[in-house]
């Protein structure tokens, strides 16, 4: 008997100590009961449900959110499924809380049957390139700028080169170095924007269910030979995997670029190449300017062990032109931005030094999958 107080008084202390942990969360988390009302709210759910924890409580969601709202939605189907499930770029606009953009995630509680703990972390309307989300506007910024320098520069330069030609065959010999100057530099911009017209639109993309697992074999092995023989591979799949749904030959030339990446950031003593492979069921995404949400279950990364990208460019990194190496052009991965958006899928990344991982998400061959 004497040493049940003591037990009662640490048991007090964890309950307590679990709740400032709770409070002191930026995202909101709330917890809602089999019959559909609030049992428990954090301070970050009280700010944005605007009202105290006691005063939410026993509250129906329908009463927080109208019936039709995503997270309503979102609820429902972690009830009945019993699996956990995240939603990204979900909008929340009711006359109680008014607009808010978050990323949701819910889950069941096995110990409380029909319970659903739900975060809600929110996000900025103007984030335009949000890490969770595709880098659609790279993608089509540098389709535009393929189609500007196709029609705009390469007639104008051919007309160029084809002038210091004709000089070149006029002139004094002591001129000549000047119109060969002019003609190499017509070729080398030339050259340039060839590699830009892979970004250019081809149609639509011809797609069939790929196996991810044989598009990163060949990766490797392209990689071990040439750029990424010093470094050492981590593999990390999951055999149960499900085809791709995808163009074979983009799919290489994605993750051809990140590999080469990773093998370039990595030391050269003890480089490390992570690639791993998982399914994230219950992962869906929001199509901007749409209402309609997609399910990208299949995710492929891929890590680094280098000093990290550098911080002021981390959020134009998809960018043209834009890179970290000191003589990177900046196209490969907004050419890696353009085909995951030409796929549907999302692309993001964390970076800190002595991990950088970049994670692609894209759809699986299933045409009967619900979203």
């Amino acid at each position: 008997m004497g040493r049940a107080l003591p037990f009662r008084r640490e048991r007090r202390d964890a309950d307590i100590g679990a709740e400032a942990i709770l409070n002191a969360l930026l995202t909101a988390v709330v917890v809602i009961d089999a019959e559909g009302r609030v049992v428990h709210v954090n301070a970050a759910g009280e700010q944005m449900f605007r009202g105290s924890a006691a005063h939410l409580a026993g509250t129906a969601l329908d009463e927080l959110v109208p019936a039709d709202s995503p997270l309503m939605a979102l609820v429902a189907h972690v009830r009945a499924e019993a699996i956990e499930v995240s939603e990204y770029g979900v909008t929340l606009d009711t006359p109680r809380i008014g607009r808010h953009l978050v990323n949701i995630r819910a889950a069941p509680i096995a110990e409380k049957p029909g319970h659903v703990v739900v975060a809600l972390q929110e996000r900025s309307i103007a984030d335009k390139i949000d890490r969770q989300l595709t880098h659609r506007g790279a993608a089509r910024s540098v389709t535009a700028m393929a189609a500007m320098l196709a029609h705009e520069v390469k007639n104008p330069l051919s007309g160029i080169r084809g002038a210091a030609q004709l000089l070149e065959e006029n002139v004094a010999p002591q001129d000549r170095a000047l119109t060969r100057l002019i003609r190499d530099e017509a070729d080398r911009v030339c050259a340039l924007v060839d590699r830009m017209e892979v970004f250019s639109e081809s149609g639509p993309l011809t797609r069939e269910p790929v196996n991810i697992h044989e598009v990163l074999y060949r990766v490797r092995r392209l990689a071990e030979s040439g750029f990424a023989r010093g470094c050492r591979f981590v593999e990390t799949y999951d055999p149960s995997l499900p085809a791709v749904w995808g163009n074979r030959d983009q799919l290489v030339q994605v993750f051809l670029n990140l590999i080469k990446n990773a093998a370039e950031a990595a030391p050269e003593e003890g480089g490390e190449i992570a690639v791993t492979t998982a399914y994230r069921h219950g992962v869906r995404f929001a199509v901007p300017g749409t209402e309609s949400r997609v399910h990208l279950p299949l995710m492929v990364s891929v890590q680094d062990n280098g000093e990290g990208i550098p911080e002021d460019i981390r959020s134009h990194m998809f960018e043209p032109f834009v890179s970290a190496k000191a003589k990177g052009t900046g196209l490969g991965l907004a050419l890696v931005a353009k085909i995951i958006n030409d796929h549907g899928g999302v692309i993001e990344f964390e970076s800190q030094p002595r991990r950088t991982v970049f994670r692609v998400m894209l759809p699986m061959a299933a045409s009967t999958e619900e979203g």
